[in-house]
């Protein structure tokens, strides 16, 4: 399952770069190499400093080894295994079931938990729920995405441009009304071939961290017994602040659900989620 992973990992993030390739041959090289700079710059600042941002935005606290000392044994325990150091540990105030990994190394990771999964879960569930973030920390998913999210980011700037060009008459040889209507078409489906793209990456990489974590603990049941219990109380208690923008760093989604959400989720549905836990050997 994990070689499956990674496979599809690098198979997709081969489609964002195909995608990316083909717009911006339609630029030369100064129009996409403005866009790589531009794109790659916010995303470096994004990834060396998100963790900082988003434990602000949720007025995340440190948590004292005093005061939760079998959380931290537990992380500790579970870091050693996967051979990484100990992440710096932190409390959300809120009583939505959740935690989150974040860092964009596994020298400055964290992982935040709320106080609502601290009381919710027994030990052996909160072990398979951090076992899957300690995973995230070890496969350097943040990394991973940041990667797709700079590719989808350059695809976007670019097909904005190609919008502009086609608006404005086409661009170089591309003059006339079959070309200009093309050159809009495809500014408009290169960005959501992109998401879709970065959405089944970001899913993969969910599959992956569930996958590595029971494997971590060798056993799958307590991750989805967790689940289980994260999704039947989020449903009716999500978080009340926040940004919808972050929910992908989460075990699962911490917001209110739409449809429109579902379909565009940066997780897999948890019954499939359990589904392969449940059918894990080890």
């Amino acid at each position: 399952m994990a070689i499956i992973n990674h496979i599809k990992t690098v198979l997709l993030l081969g489609i964002l770069t195909a995608i990316l390739l083909f717009l911006g041959s339609l630029f030369g090289p100064t129009g996409l190499t403005v866009a790589i700079v531009f794109v790659a710059a916010m995303n470096l600042i994004t990834y060396f400093f998100s963790h900082k941002l988003v434990l602000l935005i949720y007025r995340a606290k440190e948590a004292k080894k005093s005061d939760y000392p079998k959380l931290h044994k537990t992380i500790e325990e579970l870091a050693k295994k996967a051979n990484i150091p100990k992440p710096k540990i932190y409390t959300i105030p809120t009583n939505n079931l959740n935690a989150f990994a974040s860092g964009n190394s596994p020298r400055n990771a964290v992982v935040a938990c709320t106080d609502g999964i601290l009381k919710a879960l027994n030990h052996n569930e909160l072990e398979g729920v951090l076992a899957h973030e300690i995973s995230h920390v070890k496969n350097r998913d943040i990394l991973i995405t940041t990667i797709a999210a700079t590719i989808g980011g350059i695809i976007s700037y670019l097909a904005m441009m190609a919008r502009f060009g086609a608006i404005f008459g086409g661009m170089g040889n591309n003059r006339d009304s079959g070309n200009i209507f093309a050159l809009l078409a495809l500014s408009i489906l290169a960005p959501i071939a992109a998401l879709v793209v970065q959405l089944a990456i970001s899913r993969t990489r969910e599959y992956q961290a569930d996958a590595s974590g029971a494997k971590l603990i060798k056993d799958g049941e307590p991750l989805a017994s967790a689940l289980i219990k994260l999704h039947e109380h989020n449903k009716h208690n999500p978080i009340r602040f926040g940004s919808p923008a972050t929910s992908s760093l989460f075990i699962i989604n911490p917001f209110s659900s739409s449809f429109l959400v579902n379909i565009l989720s940066t997780h897999p549905d948890y019954k499939k989620r359990v589904e392969r836990l449940k059918g894990m050997k080890f």
